[in-house]
């Protein structure tokens, strides 16, 4: 018979499960409870309709406009989100346009149209979307999406698969590569036309001065009588150079050098010109004032000595092979465009390596270009100590392509052993050039051997900067850069501050400012030292 044990002795567990399932049970009606009332007001909260958003005063309302504006949709940066309606449209839409292309070339018309349709509503759906500054939504996005997939699914169903699209795609590019390259050379033959052309309000100037040249004899009586005025030699006075058959660029280099002079009496233009444009010239310089100082004009025809014996570019000039490189050449597609401009045949431009021989009693001259505008005062160009050197000019290596080895052919063995490739270039329309310096080193006679060992071309292709880098190297001493600031005839991009700065600005390029085409932005600078209120002015360029 068993025996009781004793109450020391008997297992709690009975007791023990009972007291862990009433603690549980406590816990869940304690949890139960709490999750109810969280819950019971959350909801109230939610579905309160009569509960009013606190009251804004009229700082908050405006603070409160401010940040909703902050929000609104960077459109740009909705199709690069990878996660966006906008991408997935637009990338599909890629896609498509791919297929219309081959669909087209397969004749299957009506697939194209179809996609093309399709194109034209997610163009119109990515329109909206920007307009609105909001995201595309899922509902506006989604019907798009799945049809323009039907479509691509079908096109890929018509054998157009990724291969014959890749091939497909290269074929076009390569294509439209060569229709830009071609509409690039068109563009700038068109341009380099234009750039050459005369505008025909300066045909019409010319023509009225040239009538007055010829009937008014006065005219040329006071031409004659200036010729000899001592005012041309005397190294008291400040002198400049100009070479050109452009009369108003002309017209607007000598105004603007003396209006911004501190004594313009003191300023004495010498002008070379050609026979068509000198009665023009003399009947303007001489019938306008320009505060005083003494105006030259002199034809090529003029300089007598300028032969064929004593100059090597005079010949070269009149060569056949010559002028059916720039003229017959404009069919030629493998010559750039650039090197067939006629002004680099023209002797005008030649004339300034002959400075010295024009004018034999002179000492120091500022050679100008006539596409320049004159900003500052430039009689201290004349005090400035060059060092022994002939040329006075600002330097132009700081862009790595204008160093020496861009303008020459160093291949050349003459040229590799005598010139330093990393030399800085430098530019001419604004130089000083001193005339004791220059017949000391003889410097024409430098410029006349390299034209005879460039006489095929070898050497540089075109212009006069190359061989004035050769006869001057060595030569040249670097200028302060705000003398002379370049490129308002094709850089839209340069910083007012230096153009304010500039003693000398430079419409080098095509896109000259008394073209039509001239940049709008640095027009006004040249336009102000156009004389308005002449009559031949208001007649041939107002009416």
């Amino acid at each position: 018979m068993m025996r009781r044990r004793a109450a020391d002795f008997r297992r709690p567990v009975r007791r023990n499960l009972s007291c862990w399932i009433s603690s549980l049970l406590g816990l869940f009606c304690v949890a139960g409870f709490i999750l109810f009332t969280v819950q019971h007001f959350h909801g109230n909260d939610i579905k309160d309709p009569i509960r009013q958003p606190p009251t804004l005063d009229k700082t908050d309302k405006i603070t409160r406009h401010v940040e909703v504006n902050h929000e609104r949709l960077n459109f740009t940066e909705e199709i690069q989100n990878a996660h966006s309606y906008a991408r997935q449209l637009s990338e599909q839409m890629t896609l498509a346009k791919a297929y219309v292309i081959i669909a087209k070339e397969h004749n299957n018309l009506h697939l194209a149209w179809e996609l093309t349709s399709k194109i034209r509503s997610c163009q119109f759906l990515l329109s909206k979307a920007a307009m609105r500054e909001d995201p595309i939504t899922l509902d506006e996005a989604k019907p798009l999406i799945k049809s323009l997939s039907s479509l691509i699914f079908k096109a890929q169903d018509a054998h157009y698969d990724i291969a014959t699209t890749i091939m497909t795609m290269k074929s076009h590019i390569q294509a439209l590569e060569e229709r830009t390259n071609a509409a690039t050379v068109q563009s700038t033959v068109f341009g380099q036309l234009a750039a050459e052309a005369l505008p025909k309000n300066l045909h019409c100037l010319n023509i009225m001065l040239m009538a007055d040249w010829l009937n008014k004899k006065s005219l040329q009586d006071l031409a004659n009588e200036k010729e000899n005025s001592l005012r041309l030699v005397d190294n008291n006075l400040y002198h400049f150079a100009i070479f050109s058959d452009n009369l108003l660029a002309v017209s607007v280099v000598v105004n603007s050098t003396v209006s911004n002079a501190d004594h313009p009496k003191q300023l004495v233009f010498h002008i070379v010109t050609n026979k068509v444009a000198y009665g023009p010239m003399q009947a303007w310089f001489l019938g306008n004032d320009f505060k005083g100082s003494a105006v030259e004009v002199l034809k090529i025809e003029d300089l007598t000595w300028l032969n064929y014996t004593y100059s090597p570019i005079l010949k070269r000039l009149t060569e056949a092979d010559v002028w059916e490189y720039y003229f017959k050449g404009q069919l030629d597609d493998s010559i750039e465009p650039k090197m067939r401009n006629p002004k680099y045949i023209s002797l005008l431009n030649h004339l300034r390596f002959y400075i010295p021989q024009i004018y034999p009693q002179l000492e120091k001259v500022v050679f100008l270009d006539d596409d320049v505008v004159v900003q500052k005062d430039l009689t201290p160009l004349f005090s400035l100590d060059l060092h022994g050197n002939v040329n006075g000019a600002v330097e132009t290596c700081l862009e790595a392509f204008h160093r020496y080895y861009k303008y020459l052919n160093f291949s050349n063995p003459l040229i590799s052993s005598k010139i330093d490739p990393q030399a800085c270039g430098w530019a001419f329309g604004m130089n000083v050039f001193d005339l004791i310096a220059w017949r000391k080193a003889d410097v024409t006679a430098r410029y006349h051997y390299w034209q005879e060992q460039n006489a095929d071309n070898s050497i540089w292709k075109l212009g006069t900067l190359p061989v004035g880098l050769l006869a001057f190297y060595g030569l040249t001493e670097p200028l302060d850069r705000r003398w002379h600031v370049l490129g308002l005839g094709y850089d839209l991009n340069i910083d007012n501050r230096m153009i304010e700065s500039a003693a000398v600005i430079h419409y080098n390029g095509n896109m000259k400012p008394w073209q039509k085409f001239g940049i709008s932005r640095y027009r006004p600078l040249w336009e102000r030292y156009v004389n308005q209120t002449h009559q031949y002015i208001q007649d041939c360029f107002i009416s």
